[in-house]
């Protein structure tokens, strides 16, 4: 098995010259501890972990004598587990103004950043770790998801192609470093291990009442809705449960990192929107198992390639924000008349339509629905497909939009360009055209994401 280098390694080192403390959230088993681990290699900084019943009692217990026996510099691993420390990791971080002195990692999230907001407001550095993006899989660079061609072009030399048989393989093993290192062979055996330790530990360390198996059955109705709009009665009824349980099971996901919620785009000038989200998984792999596919090749041809093949592509756009430190502003539109853009990315004042379709052959009416967001009070920007097209390439350079106008100031072209996913989910990044906003209707086609 062979460590897989993680694109928030340069963060963790930046911040930790910076902050007194940092810590690292993020689901079991994504590998906070064996990255920060890898960075401690050499240096003089310890390590505990609160999994250790005697460590955690008396963390909870005795919080000073704790860090007089473990003093910094040190990584505590599962802090969640002892909210007593915060205080007087605050103390210590007051009087002696050390950058880097303690590193922490937890699996609750809700849990710590209570604690954390309370005590060490200002004074600590949190970020986000998820499953591994392909970019990471892949040993590529992680940049931020731009829609933008030079940056598309440039990850594209680096990137390894792979055809849809391949994207779907990607998606049905998931991501889990685990499996991508080659430490477990089997995605099936694995995951089938990873939601036992899973519920039993964390779910009912937020909650001792939760029935393992109503909690199974209720995961198992979550997954099978992953790309649409949250619907909390049908998956409360589907797991058996009544509403109130279902949404705060939906907390305890989320909370732990396991699902993550796309809001709909709304703007005072636009009309007639839905306020409902939709749901996602960070890890497809165990969405796969979850809805029980038995390979790749028939979840490629199932019922639900498109769903899970849109919930891969937002969590690889959302992993590249994530694991470089940064937040993405990901919304997706929807209106009352059921029209709708899968994603809307905002960046740098402009709002960037995506659509994710699984075709090879993707055409300009595709890019119809980008007009959509030309009333916003903020201005349209470059737009992409994501695709199965092999190439990046430019469709309909005069393309404009079915008004016929255009914002001339904004636009320097009318580019559209498409791109074969194969190549951008490999790269760790991707990227769409030099139109900057104008009434066209700008598309970026790609097969895969990062």
């Amino acid at each position: 098995m062979s460590y897989i280098t993680r694109s928030l390694e340069k963060v963790v080192q930046q911040v930790t010259q910076e902050y007194p403390v940092v810590l690292v959230t993020g689901p079991r088993q994504v590998g906070k501890k064996t990255m920060l681990q890898k960075l401690m290699e050499g240096t003089s900084r310890g390590y505990v972990s609160l999994d250790d019943l005697n460590e955690r009692a008396l963390a909870k217990n005795d919080p000073e004598l704790f860090l007089q026996l473990h003093k910094p510099p040190v990584l505590i691993d599962e802090v969640q587990y002892a909210p007593e420390l915060f205080t007087y990791i605050k103390v210590y971080a007051d009087t002696h103004h050390e950058p880097g002195a303690f590193w922490l990692t937890g699996s609750q999230v809700f849990k710590l950043m209570h604690g954390v907001q309370e005590s060490l407001a200002g004074r600590v550095a949190v970020l986000s770790m998820t499953s591994l993006s392909q970019s990471e899989i892949n040993g590529a660079d992680t940049e931020p998801f731009r829609v933008d061609l030079d940056a598309l072009l440039n990850r594209e030399e680096k990137a390894v192609p792979a055809d849809t048989k391949d994207i779907f393989e990607r998606i049905y093993r998931g991501s889990m470093p685990a499996i991508a290192s080659g430490k477990n062979t089997n995605s099936q055996i694995f995951y089938s291990s990873y939601l036992s330790t899973y519920i039993e530990r964390d779910v009912k360390e937020l909650s001792d009442a939760i029935d393992a198996l109503k909690f199974l059955r209720f995961m198992t109705a979550v997954a099978a809705r992953c790309s649409q709009m949250l619907n909390v009665a049908e998956i409360a009824q589907d797991a058996d449960i009544n509403q109130k349980q279902a949404k705060d099971w939906l907390h305890i996901l989320e909370t732990l990192g396991i699902i993550f919620y796309l809001h709909p785009y709304s703007n005072n000038l636009l009309k007639r929107l839905v306020k409902t989200p939709k749901l996602y998984f960070y890890d497809t792999g165990l969405v796969c198992y979850l809805t029980k596919w038995s390979s790749a090749e028939v979840l490629e041809y199932g019922a639900m390639n498109g769903a899970i093949l849109e919930n891969y592509v937002v969590s690889e756009i959302a992993k590249t924000y994530l694991n470089t430190g940064r937040e993405p502003f990901l919304y997706y539109y929807r209106d009352k008349d059921a029209r709708e853009i899968d994603i809307v990315l905002e960046q740098d004042g402009v709002l960037n339509p995506i659509e994710i379709k699984k075709t090879s052959n993707p055409g300009t009416e595709l890019t119809k629905v980008f007009s959509l967001l030309d009333k916003a009070s903020v201005p349209r920007g470059k737009g992409a497909i994501v695709c199965m097209k092999p190439k990046v390439g430019i469709i309909d350079r005069d393309n404009s939009s079915s008004s016929g106008q255009t914002r001339s100031s904004k636009s320097t072209s009318n580019d559209c360009i498409k791109y074969a996913s194969s190549r951008v989910r490999s790269s760790g990044s991707s990227s769409a055209s030099e139109e900057k906003g104008s009434g066209s209707l700008p598309s970026v086609l790609f097969h895969s994401v990062l």
